[in-house]
């Protein structure tokens, strides 16, 4: 858990984003800065870089996917294209009118765009109204992430959509659940032998000691 910028972001429970979005965030311009994070896994420095046309056609309407530009991603790697799903979609035709003419998030006076670091403000100011802790904006990363890899989608793709330039560099972002390592433990029950106490031969049930060992060593 990050406390005071130190630790990872922390991973968010469904209770705690319906807390963020309905409570917390109580600006429509906050609520989708950080439903960009959440819905499409990007870093916020790339979130709050998003120009207008980089979600919206010349028509106004949502476009099907969000285009996240190579110059503003970490270590300017490659461009990404992200589906936008129903949940974004829906918070992006409500902030439509309120888009800047360049930037999505424009800074203040239509200046610019929202600096990261105000981002940053906003969403401590509503986790300390909450009472939740540990979170940082990098939170909705990781728990865009964590939700993919928990529902069994391959690491190949979610590598896609995050942008890491490798496996293991994702890999550090993804959350183990304390109920996912004993589920990990439970499995290995598959494994037991004698020494556990269960017969080896579940279909025999000796009479004697004699018995089992006559059926282990049928030669004697």
């Amino acid at each position: 858990m990050k406390i005071n910028r130190h630790g990872q972001a922390k991973v968010l429970t469904q209770p705690e984003l319906e807390l963020l979005f309905s409570l917390g965030l109580t600006m429509l311009r906050d609520r989708v800065l950080f439903g960009v994070c959440l819905y499409t896994a990007c870093r916020i420095n790339e979130a709050v870089t998003l120009n207008t046309a980089d979600v919206f056609n010349s028509s106004g309407l949502v476009r099907s996917h969000l285009v996240i530009r190579k110059a503003n991603t970490k270590g300017k790697l490659d461009t990404r294209t992200i589906p936008i799903g129903d949940d974004l979609r829906q918070l992006l035709l409500a902030y439509m009118k309120s888009a800047g003419e360049t930037y999505l998030f424009p800074g203040r006076w239509g200046k610019g765009h929202i600096h990261p670091d105000s981002a940053a403000a906003i969403l401590l100011a509503a986790c300390q109204r909450l009472d939740i802790e540990g979170v940082s904006t990098h939170s909705f990363r990781r728990t865009a992430l964590t939700t993919m890899s928990n529902a069994g989608i391959p690491l190949r793709v979610v590598q896609k959509i995050s942008g890491h330039r490798s496996l293991s560099q994702l890999q550090e972002y993804l959350e183990v659940q304390p109920d996912q390592v004993v589920g990990a433990i439970a499995s290995l029950s598959m494994l037991s032998v004698s020494y556990t106490g269960k017969p080896i031969y579940p279909d025999i049930v000796p009479t004697e000691l004699g018995d089992l060992e006559r059926h282990q060593n049928p030669s004697h």
